[in-house]
């Protein structure tokens, strides 16, 4: 019997319409965090706060969010999955779990995210798809999309479209990957950066539409970024259509930052 902590790592998915986003807050408000918490205090759990890659926010959906926690476990990896899940809500699945190495933080360790944004085109409302999706009633232009998606790869301050962790904190990101696919009635946003800013894909997202639509210019989303002391006016794109699709990191023989792997 194993008697001290081993560090876990688990990808969590969850639907995000009926949680106030992924960090623990106060009694009452319910997210992510405090369910997975609840859940593997069931199963033995001492810990005061599980680690996570990122902090979703109300309504913002995963299906590779990626949490940390010690744990005194002497079953097999399958046998934590299910003992988690046994304890978790239905809008909220563990998929995997494994082993870690000591020290391992799903935040700080991170190589990079990805992110989908989804947008789907229909003139009439359509309660099922707009759970996961934006609708918009008339298509952006694919080529226009691209274009404007070009504009954002790179290493940039992204200022202008979102906020720091903390006020001292740089707003320089390094965006790998940042292009539009076409599938009928449907566009999805895919994007993969080292980090990203608080509301930055859902700022970037409408930038990128308006210039699909005819309402915006290049020149205006170069204007932003070229100057971080601008800040972008204007709405967000709703919460439902990004989701957190897949963390890595440096254990994982995948693809390196920039060879975005398309779901």
């Amino acid at each position: 019997m194993r008697s001290s902590p081993v560090t876990y790592q688990s990808i969590v998915a969850y639907d995000g319409t009926c949680f106030e986003g992924f960090q623990r807050q106060a009694e009452g408000h319910r997210t992510v965090q405090g369910a997975l918490e609840m859940a593997l205090r069931k199963i033995g759990w001492q810990g005061r706060a599980l680690k996570a890659a990122g902090r979703t926010d109300a309504g913002v959906h995963a299906s590779g969010q990626v949490i940390g926690f010690d744990l005194v476990w002497d079953h097999t990896m399958d046998d934590l999955t299910a003992a988690m899940n046994a304890n978790l809500p239905m809008d909220v699945a563990v998929r995997t779990s494994k082993p870690a190495w000591e020290g391992f933080h799903p935040r700080f360790d991170a190589l990079s995210r990805s992110y989908r944004y989804r947008i789907v085109i229909d003139p009439v409302r359509d309660p099922l798809s707009e759970r996961y999706a934006w609708r918009l009633s008339s298509a952006p232009d694919l080529e226009r999309l691209n274009a404007a998606a070009r504009i954002f790869e790179g290493e940039q301050d992204f200022a202008a479209f979102g906020r720091p962790p903390g006020e001292r904190s740089s707003t320089i990101r390094n965006v790998f990957a940042c292009r539009w696919v076409h599938d009928r009635e449907r566009f999805d946003l895919h994007i993969e950066a080292n980090a990203f800013l608080y509301h930055m894909v859902r700022h970037v997202v409408v930038a990128i539409v308006d210039v699909g639509l005819g309402e915006e210019n290049l020149a205006h989303v170069q204007a932003l970024l070229d100057d971080p002391s601008r800040r972008r006016q204007g709405r967000l794109a709703p919460a439902a259509g990004l989701c957190l699709m897949h963390v890595k990191y440096a254990d994982q023989d995948q693809t390196r930052p920039g060879e975005l792997q398309l779901n």
